[in-house]
């Protein structure tokens, strides 16, 4: 008898929003929004860096953990950023992208049979991770009231269960834009240490962020409410707030004893991120606060526009996001968002992401990644109207 698949790796589903992005990549001259990034490439100085981190010999091995230097940098960055003090040695995983890190986190809260809650709609490989370590996604949809999201702790509550070990947020979200405000983050950690429960914040969007006093304002992280000795922890990535997504570069910040074991752990999957990225990564915090702003002007100009365009297409609901760089409008009679997503790229060569790739409350949306040149926004948004018309 022929060996068979693992059953745990046939119960993860196909990315909806890759399906999509495989289809419009046989294409040519697809206006491409269905992926989270920019079509602005890393800045100079970040690549310049990684040349001579090569030149210099930053090509062997680092630490599981990461370079000590970077691992400094990142203190000082939530130190200036956040007001809060960290352990650089003891609290900090470098990890290749962030979607490893939450892979790691969710190893090392998880086991078999275990249920994590998760918050969506939301980018999809949280729920596929915890599917991945033989446990159970329990997603609970963020409520539409009024022109905000909120958060349905009625349900969260409701949902618990003595399997379950793990809850899972995104603020800024992927793909709502929601933000999650420092009184939703207090009660989130009070309903996590109440039932006991691992609390992970994908924070990768935090500095796409449109509600601070200026620009560059952060969005609030958990960690300013957390203790050092929470079950809580924070994923991150230099991906959006760099143009660094296929530098594969990204970090966690945990509690010591998971933060000691993500460590060891992490010799088992990559080892450790390639050591000339975390050289880059470290210039990219130290100088990158001037092209960070400009990209969040432009960013908020796009926005802005796609507001307006969407807003005089019939049929079509969108609330005002908070923060990063999407927007998830509803489109009245859509019951099937990937074909409607699949018809509009073949009709267009408009690429969206179908809103059923996020999980539950996601159907009937397609998820717009505002954050192309805004000739390409333009002619997207003029495509789609013609569409919908």
């Amino acid at each position: 008898m022929t060996p068979s698949l693992a059953a745990s790796a046939l119960r993860v589903p196909h990315s909806r929003i890759r399906e999509l992005a495989e289809i419009a990549m046989s294409m040519d001259g697809v206006l491409k929004l269905y992926f989270g990034e920019s079509n602005i490439p890393t800045p100079e100085y970040i690549k310049r860096a990684a040349q001579k981190a090569m030149a210099d010999g930053f090509t062997f091995y680092t630490e599981n953990a990461g370079l000590p230097s970077l691992r400094k940098a990142l203190a000082r960055y939530y130190q200036e950023l956040h007001g809060v003090e960290l352990d650089a040695a003891g609290e900090f995983v470098i990890t290749a992208s962030g979607v490893q890190a939450l892979n790691l986190a969710i190893r090392c809260v998880l086991d078999p049979d275990d249920q994590a809650l998760v918050l969506t709609p939301a980018w999809p490989n949280g729920s596929a991770n915890v599917a991945m370590a033989n446990a159970v996604p329990i997603q609970i949809a963020h409520p539409l009231v009024g022109d905000r999201y909120q958060i349905d702790f009625a349900a969260l509550e409701a949902a618990v269960t003595p399997r379950t070990r793990m809850l899972l947020y995104t603020s800024p979200s992927n793909p709502l834009g929601w933000v999650a405000t420092v009184d939703e983050q207090r009660q989130l950690l009070d309903f996590a240490r109440r039932h006991k429960l691992w609390l992970i914040a994908d924070e990768v969007y935090e500095r796409l962020n449109y509600t601070g006093a200026k620009p560059t304002t952060p969005a609030p992280s958990i960690l300013k409410l957390a203790t050092r000795d929470d079950a809580v922890i924070v994923i991150q990535s230099f991906s959006k707030a760099y143009c660094m997504t296929g530098w594969r570069l990204g970090w966690l910040v945990a509690r010591q004893d998971l933060a000691a074991r993500a460590t060891q752990l992490n010799e088992f999957v990559v080892s450790h991120a390639p050591s000339f990225a975390q050289r880059a990564g470290e210039t990219a915090l130290l100088w990158g606060e001037t092209a960070l702003c400009e990209m969040l002007i432009r960013l908020k100009e796009n926005r802005d526009f796609c507001l307006d365009a969407l807003a005089k297409m019939p049929g079509v609901t969108v609330p005002k996001p908070d923060g990063a760089f999407y927007l998830f409008p509803k489109i009245a009679g859509v019951t099937d968002s990937f074909d409607f997503c699949k018809r509009l790229l073949m009709d267009t060569k408009v690429g969206l992401a179908p809103g059923v790739a996020f999980g539950a409350g996601g159907e009937g949306s397609v998820r717009i990644c505002y954050a192309a040149e805004r000739p390409i926004v333009q002619e997207a948004m003029a495509r789609l109207a013609m569409f919908l018309k």
